[in-house]
């Protein structure tokens, strides 16, 4: 399939309308209406219906495959552009709010750093298609075990850190005075959704065998303070790295006795990384 005609799919698909599409592109509207209509004959099947302007059943199954499809094309081009180039003397980095631990903050240079916080699946695709230099990750996983991240290009992780897990509660709650946490036990509780900021509620599930955790609230935001104020506040609980869990303002961290995981954190880079990013990755002390 022709790149073009696939990302042209992919605008019209997403805004609903044909003339958005060629706006937001660049192009004609009859050239968009020529790249669908190329597209549509080279798949031998209609993708959209046109009034209104929404995917078939057709057009909704080649959507999953084109935004991996896209993502690699940009990923491999960033890839042979970052061989290509000069060195930076700069560094963008990509991290995730909860990667973002005191040793990492302290390691950054003193100078020429831009710092994206991001939510943490979107880190390694901002390493592949190169609009961040290196990247910060983290997640759950027992002990020494590497992160399970998306497949988005032949990206280099290295770990950095691990440290405890904790629940976080506000003072008043009937479990606060606990010493240790079974998680399973918790799988009824109230809990804060908050997958950009905190702990997915997926990674709790899938620590937990797969079960509860329904979310009380929803926080769609990057900020960990918000998160914790939440939690503080009684809107429900979170799974929080140590660190960032401790001496909230009315709230108890108490630790994830079980099952047996830690908060890891991982440095992401395309190849081997030079320059501030090697500098970056030493200072973490980073291993494979």
């Amino acid at each position: 399939m022709d790149p073009h005609l696939l990302r042209t799919y992919v605008t019209v698909a997403r805004v609903a309308s044909f003339s958005e599409a060629a706006r937001e592109l660049g192009y004609t509207q009859s050239a968009v209406s020529q790249h669908i209509a190329a597209l549509e004959q080279d798949l031998g099947a209609p993708l959209l219906t046109r009034r209104p302007v929404a995917p078939t059943a057709a057009g909704e199954r080649l959507l999953e495959h084109a935004g991996p499809l896209l993502l690699r094309l940009d990923a491999a081009r960033a890839d042979v552009v970052r061989i290509a180039a000069a060195p930076e003397h700069g560094l963008t980095l990509a991290a995730a709010p909860t990667a973002l631990t005191a040793d990492a903050v302290a390691a950054l240079p003193a100078a020429g750093v831009t710092l994206r916080v991001l939510p943490r699946d979107e880190v390694p695709a901002a390493v592949a298609t190169g609009t961040a230099g290196i990247g910060l990750v983290d997640g759950l996983a027992a002990p020494s075990d590497p992160l399970r991240l998306p497949d988005v290009a032949p990206l280099t992780t290295r770990g950095v850190g691990e440290e405890p897990v904790c629940v976080l509660l506000p003072t008043g709650h009937p479990l606060a005075r606990r010493r240790g946490l079974r998680l399973a036990d918790l799988a009824d509780a109230r809990w804060l959704d908050a997958p950009d900021a905190g702990l997915p509620i997926a990674h709790l599930r899938a620590a937990s065998g797969g079960r509860g955790f329904r979310p009380a609230l929803r926080y769609d935001g990057t900020d960990v303070r918000t998160l914790t104020a939440l939690a503080a506040a009684g809107h429900g609980l979170t799974l929080l790295p140590r660190s960032a869990a401790k001496d909230v303002p009315g709230a108890v961290a108490v630790p994830l006795t079980h099952p047996r995981v830690v908060h890891r954190t991982e440095l992401v880079c395309a190849g081997s990384p030079g320059g501030a990013a090697a500098a970056l990755a030493k200072a973490l002390g980073a291993r494979g």
